[in-house]
């Protein structure tokens, strides 16, 4: 018997291969399915079972379209409320593969749909956990992202009861040494303090995992249900499209059109720029955010444009296009995109004004700061005392809110954000100049 990890990076997720006399499990697969197929293909295996955790809110699965390719049964909970074809996965089921045997276990508390799946070996002890978003390693899953969406649906208070039991009655009776394998590590926004490490083990959960600590139910509701991130706007959309199933990978990916630099764009139609942003101030078109290509561009991207919302994408060169476009379709984002680029079409593009540092160094208070950093991140360290608070993932909700009597000079931690942040307010403001701190923003920090 072997088990496989899988990680897509950019968006901090984990899926599994269970592979045992040349028949395959895959448990939450990200959406392109070739992975999974060349390992099947490589080790002479079949892919007999596909087990979704629970309809993911962070990312697109590729569950339908791997099992049509290989006439495979989906496997998940009947609370789902799945529009595939799809084998209900609920206690006390059970599924045989080659000779280890997954064993289906409720742990609603994420979601009220939540799964985890048992292995146990060969002699039929148990030996590994796939918890989805239940159990992290250092965290549980957050409890907020089903309040209104997906068929089960339930208050944050609710599901956060639901995760105390769920984790103090069904995952923490498992016996110390079944190891622990989450659906997503550090950086995903699917809880608040995930660990970096891709596995544990129950006893050592039990051991250094805060949410698993003594506790009364009222203590752990309260504790779970504080200082959550915030909800990018695009997790609702990817419920319900995983809840349907998501259209086949590289067809959705080969229809977005590539156009000419000499293509008519249309009007009122945004622009995402994802050239690093030196490149970006030195001449970009009127109006477009630059959302520079990074580690966790799929998150910025759902938080910053809307799940219905069209827009025209920029990058580099092709190889590095064709990138953005499978990491947009990650989300599910690509039929949104109109059209993409390699470099800006051939019309007037206009600079970034620049900021005089020993101006702004003297008199910070001829400037309004805005400070783009999540909410949680500013209460715990301010770098300008009067600062508007704006995080960008609320930023073009709240842009009429914005003073236009002094020049704008926006900053977050580091100079990611706000390069996408100044060019958003850039987008609207013409009273006065709009000025991207940067880096520059650590000597103030």
């Amino acid at each position: 018997m072997k088990i496989e990890q899988f990680e897509d990076k950019g968006l901090a997720h984990y899926s599994y291969i269970i592979m045992s006399d040349a028949e395959i499990a895959v448990i939450d697969p990200a959406r392109n399915p070739k992975p999974y197929e060349e390992y099947a293909m490589l080790h002479d295996a079949r892919i007999v079972a596909i087990i979704e955790t629970h309809p993911h809110a962070d990312f697109v699965s590729g569950h339908l379209e791997l099992s049509e390719a290989k006439q495979t049964p989906i496997y998940v909970s009947g609370l789902a409320g799945a529009e595939y074809k799809h084998t209900p996965f609920d206690e006390p089921a059970e599924l045989k593969v080659g000779q280890v045997t997954l064993q289906a276990m409720n742990t609603p508390g994420h979601s009220p749909d939540s799964i985890s799946v048992l292995l146990r070996n060969e002699e039929g002890k148990a030996q590994a956990v796939f918890t989805g978003d239940t159990l992290f390693i250092g965290d549980v899953g957050r409890p907020d992202l089903r309040e209104t969406v997906g068929t089960a649906t339930a208050t944050r208070q609710e599901l956060a009861r639901q995760m105390y039991h769920s984790t103090r009655e069904k995952l923490m009776a498992l016996p110390d040494h079944v190891t622990v394998y989450p659906a997503h590590g550090a950086g995903s926004l699917c809880g608040k303090n995930l660990s970096s490490a891709p596995s544990s083990t129950i006893g050592e959960e039990k051991r250094t995992n805060p949410a698993l600590q003594p506790m009364s139910e009222e203590e752990f509701v309260a504790f779970l249900t504080a200082d959550q991130p915030f909800v990018p706007a695009y997790f609702a959309y990817n419920v319900e499209l995983n809840r349907q199933g998501a259209p086949k990978f590289d067809t959705a990916v080969k229809q977005v059109p590539l156009l000419q630099p000499d293509h008519k764009l249309k009007d009122e139609v945004l622009i995402v720029d994802t050239r690093p942003q030196e490149q970006f101030k030195q001449g970009h078109l009127p109006g477009a955010i630059n959302l520079q290509d990074g580690p966790k561009f799929e998150t910025w991207l759902g938080s910053v444009m809307w799940p219905d919302e069209q827009f025209y994408l920029i990058a580099e060169d092709e190889e590095k296009l064709k990138e953005i476009i499978r990491k947009s379709a990650s989300i599910g984002y690509e039929p949104n995109i109109l059209g993409a680029f390699c470099t800006p079409p051939q019309v007037q593009t206009i600079a970034e004004p620049a900021l005089d540092m020993a101006a702004f160094r003297a008199n910070p208070d001829q400037f309004t700061i805005i400070d783009i950093r999540n909410r949680s991140e500013a209460r715990g360290k301010q770098v300008f005392a009067h600062a508007l608070q704006l995080p960008l993932p609320e930023l073009r909700e709240h842009l009429s809110e914005i003073p236009r009597d002094k020049p704008i000079v926006v900053h977050c931690a580091s100079g990611y954000r706000s390069a996408a942040a100044a060019s958003i307010i850039a987008h609207v403001v013409e009273e006065v100049p709009v000025y991207d701190l940067g880096e520059a923003v650590k000597e103030f920090s």
